[in-house]
């Protein structure tokens, strides 16, 4: 196998493979039934194939999936790069704030993720609350106070508001945002893209396939196994509604999958923009793995493959796909 090209990761200056692992679905509490023994294996499989890039967070099985990455790094964690988040454990829905009202606790919570992934350092930590919150300043504040004690070597965050990530990087020293970006959802094409390639800002791409959408292995009477939040887009009317419409879409889409997988086109799709540093598609088996890395050894998408996507969801168009 070829190897996977590596970009800076904006100001940060690390270098990551432009494809990663998301390790949501092994925490084993949103995706369905996982095995830990698979789930080891699967991250294995993504060194061998060359992948050094791996995002996680403290709240993905209640910490169950930074566990099992620590697991993986014991003995070798100079292969790996290892981006974690914080925000969301013990959230106050009715005040919608964070417990981090401390730069303290901010710092205590962040130690914690690093005693889950069995690490002194992470090299990118995020904030993982996607609105800013009463206490976005401590998360800015105690990040930067990490980095200066060499717990974590950049910051950024996961979100989709363009005026919460200004405000979350007023003095530009954020490296990197997390963002949902797919063929279905184009909508940072129009503010946020052009505001991270002028602030140095990195892209991770989560979502590149719509929850799987994507992948074109779901009909109008597919359904998902207890425990996969999937569930809500058959049980809630209006997301069956959108459900409908994107399977609709990806119909058309299946015009351009010659010699390739319609997920391998929707990850080609994301990595091309010139904003994005890399996408994370998860993967629960080695196979989806192998299919993902394939996507970023292809050689791009034309004008003419980009101009039916583009009548599909237009620059800049589209939907936001939860959790965004």
């Amino acid at each position: 196998m070829s190897e996977i090209e590596k970009r800076v990761l904006g100001k940060s200056g690390i270098e990551v493979t432009k494809i990663g692992l998301g390790l949501w679905a092994i925490g084993g509490d949103a995706w369905g039934e996982v095995d830990d023994r698979e789930s080891l294996d699967l991250i294995d499989a993504a060194l061998d194939m060359g992948i050094n890039f791996y995002d996680t967070a403290d709240v993905y099985g209640e910490g169950h999936s930074e566990v099992l990455l620590g697991r993986a790094m014991k003995n070798r964690r100079d292969q790996f790069i290892v981006a974690t988040k914080i925000g969301w454990r013990e959230f106050d829905e009715a005040k919608q704030t964070s417990q981090y009202d401390t730069v303290e606790k901010l710092i205590a919570g962040v130690e914690s993720n690093l005693d889950r992934l069995q690490t002194d350092y992470v090299d990118l930590i995020q904030c993982h609350i996607d609105f800013r919150d009463p206490n976005m300043e401590i998360f800015v504040e105690g990040f930067q106070k990490l980095q200066e004690q060499g717990k974590v070597r950049s910051y950024g965050v996961s979100t989709s508001d363009f005026e919460y990530l200004k405000a979350f990087n007023a003095d530009n020293m954020t490296a990197a945002l997390q963002i949902d970006y797919s063929i279905l959802n184009r909508t940072p094409e129009k503010d946020i893209f052009p505001y991270t390639i002028k602030n140095d800002l990195g892209v991770l791409v989560r979502g590149p396939l719509a929850m799987g959408i994507l992948t074109g292995k779901f009909t109008k009477d597919s359904r998902f196994e207890e425990g996969d939040f999937r569930q809500r887009w058959h049980e809630n009317e209006d997301e069956y509604r959108v459900f409908l419409n994107d399977l609709e879409k990806v119909e058309q889409l299946k015009a351009l999958t010659d010699g390739r997988s319609l997920a391998q086109l929707a990850i080609q799709f994301t990595l091309q923009h010139p904003a994005v540093t890399l996408a994370i598609p998860g993967a629960k088996r080695v196979s989806q793995l192998e299919e993902n890395v394939q996507a970023a050894l292809l050689p791009p998408l034309t004008a003419e493959e980009f101009a039916l996507i583009d009548s599909l969801t237009p620059p800049g168009g589209g939907r936001k796909i939860w959790p965004a």
